[in-house]
């Protein structure tokens, strides 16, 4: 015989249509929107890991400073590789950015398509999507390069350009002043040839297993071209930000979203079980009649535990298909937004199955039945008595007399419901660091921007290829050369060592010592202080170098080491005298172009937080929008329960001749009392923890970024949420004015 007890799902249901409406949505919201998320993240990193193969992408290359005849490609391919022409030209156009021009190649570093056509006539131009979005064009519009007109016929994703590095030396890509396209070869020629870049590409005739044998082989071939020609650049794809940059990126944000999934569900299974526990008190009289008629504690809480399970199963089911569908497509937009991503196909994934359905619907299960069981302790009769509470009764708390009537009313009403004003603030605090997330983010990255600026070593760095004097006043020569922190919480990174002049114009450092000066970025970052030693690797060899610590020097920017040119050119067996690099307040004129591997400027360094904005300021925004709605979720649906609760009283306190608006002063101002206050007193412990988060978060990016939340930023948080609660309030006040007089009659003991 079916449980008669089934019979009521429906009842229940209709009864409470709205809290479980606003539960399910929101469920279904959050799961669609970490599933797209991931979904959308792991297709793009698989049509990212076969594009390699699939568009056979370089394994590195190599510039001359000339076209190299047929007789010396043939000497370099004895090396077990295979040469490519790659040739490229660099022109400005009539927008002011920077566009790199290949031929359309169809041997190595295949375009793939997204939109539109390949270049047909010598006048079309095939440009990357996400530059051309960058700068609001579309396909059949015009752009100048180098004074000639060209025709976007289609946006395309250059496989060896996933990340729009337009230097491998630059700090960050940026994909507004750079792009790269392909041309025919006729209208390639059509440009000139002026300043053509005689460009190779390679690849290994046999592929290396990882990077570390990737490195053995580039050195090898690296030494056979030194012997039979001059290098003008020199890059194998292992160490080509613009190739390896997007499949290390992505991936950090779905991890994120995922933590945030299970803290909101969290969250949402207490107001089940609170909501569960408020249904209980009302049908205590049931309950205690059916335990008493034969039901088991193990029926009853299967009863109870099932609405909660129901709602979170199919809301996670729905959110799921969303999260493959709309979500998806949101998520990819966003990605698209900071990479140049070939077209990808959307794959089956368990991990995120796991990860939205079946560890929510395992907290929604543990949280609920914990409480039930815990309120299921309780005898038969003390459920047919209403008396639910474990302890003997004891006395209400005495307040003082000399407390206005109201005030000691207010105060009562928060006593008799603490679990829900608890609930309230542990929910406000989770809201508030959500939105201050998303609020404080842009305040962050200005922050670091301003930062940028003011720890510039000098107005320009200089990168050389190779040594060579300067007449310009006031340029230091320093020798740079990079490291790897050893693996810290599953990350390595970059280390910049600098080898500067004694008595240096630029950095103030005293040298006296053997030790090594690190930048405050770095002290920060990792912890190491003043007497400590670190520990540095080849980042693709297996050899390491320790350094003590003999001061910090205030660069917060950057994780460096600085020591004496002589000290770092000895510890890397380089000539007494070496220097690739050129510190200067004023521009460099007098060296070749050609010589020079990169010039690092402050609108360089602020490339970064200009590319971390672009990308990443969609996310926040979701953050902040997902904070206030689960601030006004969790005040409307607690306050909805705590005037429930109290019909009664309102009820009687109705019949006592109080007007709506008194009635309304004791409950829903009460009410606005603990949110408001609870949104003033959390912020500074949500600022603590952001301190925490953000940090955690950008360990994971290479370089350092100080945490900084202006006071505007809580003001803002602080009157939105405010704004907000006033709409729930108004809502509260329409449901105390609905509630009859009669129900005072009600259920009297």
């Amino acid at each position: 015989m079916k449980n008669p007890l089934n019979k009521r799902f429906v009842r229940e249901l209709k009864s409470d249509l709205g809290r479980y409406m606003v539960l399910f949505v929101f469920i279904v919201a959050m799961i669609a929107i970490v599933s797209g998320f991931q979904v959308a993240g792991n297709s793009m990193i698989k049509a990212y890991d076969e594009s390699f193969e699939k568009y056979n992408i370089e394994d590195g290359n190599f510039e001359l400073t000339a076209k190299a005849d047929k007789a010396l490609i043939d000497k370099i391919e004895e090396n077990d590789v295979t040469i490519y022409e790659n040739f490229y030209l660099e022109e400005e156009t009539a927008l002011g950015t920077t566009i790199r021009i290949f031929k359309n190649r169809e041997e190595v570093n295949r375009a793939c398509l997204m939109s539109g056509e390949f270049p047909v006539a010598d006048d079309d131009i095939a440009i990357d999507r996400i530059h051309a979005n960058k700068n609001e064009l579309e396909i059949g519009d015009t752009i100048i390069v180098s004074g000639k007109e060209l025709k976007i016929s289609g946006l395309v994703a250059l496989t060896d350009y996933s990340a729009l590095y337009q230097s491998p030396t630059d700090t960050m890509f940026d994909t507004k002043m750079f792009g790269v396209g392909v041309m025919t070869k006729e209208g390639f020629e059509s440009i000139g040839d002026d300043r053509l870049h005689f460009s190779y590409s390679w690849r290994y005739d046999e592929r290396p297993v990882d990077d570390i044998e990737a490195k053995v082989m580039s050195d090898e071939l690296m030494g056979e071209l030194l012997q039979l020609t001059t290098l003008s650049a020199y890059i194998p794809a292992y160490s080509n930000q613009a190739i390896q940059f997007t499949g290390t990126d992505m991936g950090r944000d779905g991890a994120m979203f995922v933590v945030f999934l299970y803290l909101i569900v969290a969250i949402l299974a207490f107001i089940f079980a609170i909501t569960t526990s408020n249904t209980i008190a009302k049908e205590s009289t049931v309950i205690g009649t059916l335990r008493a008629s034969g039901y088991s504690k193990g029926e009853l809480i299967r009863h109870y535990l099932a609405m909660p399970m129901l709602v979170t199963f199919v809301a996670a089911v729905i959110g799921n298909i969303l999260g493959y569908t709309v979500m998806e497509d949101f998520a990819a937009d966003l990605y698209y937004n900071s990479y140049c991503l070939t077209t990808y196909e959307i794959i089956w994934n368990a991990k995120a199955f796991v990860n939205t359905t079946v560890i929510p619907l395992i907290i929604m299960f543990l949280i609920n039945y914990l409480i039930l069981v815990n309120k299921f302790k309780l005898s038969p009769l003390k459920f047919i008595r209403r008396d639910l509470k474990k302890s003997k009764k004891k006395k209400a708390l005495r307040l003082n007399s000399k407390i206005g009537i109201m005030k000691r009313f207010r105060l009562r009403i928060i006593l008799q419901n603490m679990p829900n004003y608890i609930t309230i603030i542990i929910g406000v605090f989770l809201a508030n660091v959500i939105m201050v997330f998303g609020v404080s983010f842009p305040a962050l990255l200005n922050n670091h921007s301003e930062k940028l600026a003011d720890n510039m070593i000098s107005k320009y760095q200089y990168v050389l290829k190779a040594p060579i004097d300067t007449e310009t006043v006031g340029a230091e020569p320093y020798t740079a050369y990079s490291l790897n922190t050893i693996e810290t919480k599953g990350f390595s990174e970059q280390v910049s060592l600098y080898g500067i002049e004694k008595d240096s114009q630029y950095v103030d450092v005293d040298f006296d010592t053997n030790g090594v000066y690190i930048s405050s970025g770095y002290s920060d970052k990792y912890d190491v202080n003043v007497g400590d030693t670190i520990t540095l690797r080849e980042e693709f060899e297996d050899k390491e170098y320790t350094f003590k610590v003999d001061g910090v020097y205030d660069y917060s920017i950057g994780i460096a080491v600085f020591m004496d040119r002589e000290a770092l050119n000895s510890s890397f067996d380089l000539e007494k005298d070496y220097y690739n690099c050129y510190f200067s307040n004023e521009e460099i004129t007098d060296i070749d172009e050609r010589l020079i591997a990169t010039v690092i400027s402050e609108d360089d360094m602020n490339k970064v937080s200009r590319q971390l904005m672009d990308s990443m300021g969609g996310m926040m925004d979701i953050f902040f929008g997902m904070g206030v709605v689960i601030f006004m979720l969790v005040i409307y649906l607690l306050s909805k329960i705590i005037v429930e609760k109290n019909a009664q009283s309102i009820s009687m306190i109705k019949i006592l001749g109080y007007s709506h608006s008194e009635i309304n002063g004791l409950y829903v101002i009460t009410t606005a009392i603990v949110v408001i206050a609870s949104l003033i007193l959390t912020m500074p412990v949500v600022d603590i923890l952001m301190k925490v988060i953000v940090e955690y978060m950008f360990f994971m990016y290479s370089g350092w970024m100080i945490y900084y939340v202006p006071f505007s930023s809580f003001a803002y948080i602080a009157v939105a949420g405010i704004i907000a609660y006033a709409v729930i309030a108004f809502l509260q006040m329409q449901k105390v004015k609905k509630i009859p007089m009669e129900d005072a009659l009600k259920n009297v003991e």
